[in-house]
């Protein structure tokens, strides 16, 4: 006879405790030990005691904020974003970097310069006038660009790859000048 099985747990949860209620459940513990006389409660005591110092030490480093650590990988997580999220624009037909696009390179390259762990892909992209063939060479010519800019300030060519996608992925679908404009770009990505 075919029957069902059921189970039902609970989450674990994690439970921060209250300074002034860790304070307090200690005071009433020495309070009922110091009444018996046995000393039995001792052991109960010393952990309580050190519940209570770990649960102040956590609330200290609460009030002093991110430690070291905390503040380098938010740094790092900053850097990566503006990495990865300015793209270098051109202008139509064309694989030259224009000066506002060598100046985003210039602040990639401080990233890079920073973070000599990353790797980065800078992906050739065009707009979707001109045939497939066409584009996937503009974009490889444009990831290209970007790619000997930044090696030529310093950065190893043994961290960035490139690849064109042509008119394949455009940020703007739409078929105008200013869809076109965004579409023209290299776009970097992490690894």
């Amino acid at each position: 006879m075919p029957g069902l099985l059921f189970f039902a747990s609970c989450g674990k949860q994690t439970v921060k405790a209250d300074v002034g209620e860790v304070k307090d459940t200690l005071s009433d513990q020495d309070s009922l030990s110091s009444g018996t006389g046995t000393g039995s409660g001792s052991a109960s005591d010393s952990s309580a005691s050190d519940i209570a110092s770990e649960s102040l030490t956590d609330a200290d480093s609460l009030k002093a904020g991110p430690s070291a650590q905390e503040k380098m990988a938010m740094e790092k997580s900053e850097a990566m974003q503006k990495l990865v999220n300015e793209d270098v624009h051109f202008d139509y037909d064309s694989a030259v970097l224009s000066q506002s696009a060598q100046e985003i390179l210039k602040k990639k390259a401080a990233y890079l310069e920073k973070y000599s762990a990353i790797l980065v892909t800078i992906e050739g992209h065009c707009d979707d006038r001109g045939t497939n063939e066409y584009n996937l060479a503009l974009g490889e010519k444009r990831a290209q660009s970007a790619r000997n800019f930044l090696i030529n300030l310093g950065i190893s060519s043994s961290r960035i790859k490139t690849i064109s996608y042509g008119e394949e992925k455009p940020l703007d679908p739409a078929n105008n000048e200013v869809a076109w404009a965004k579409n023209r770009r290299a776009h970097f990505i992490l690894g």
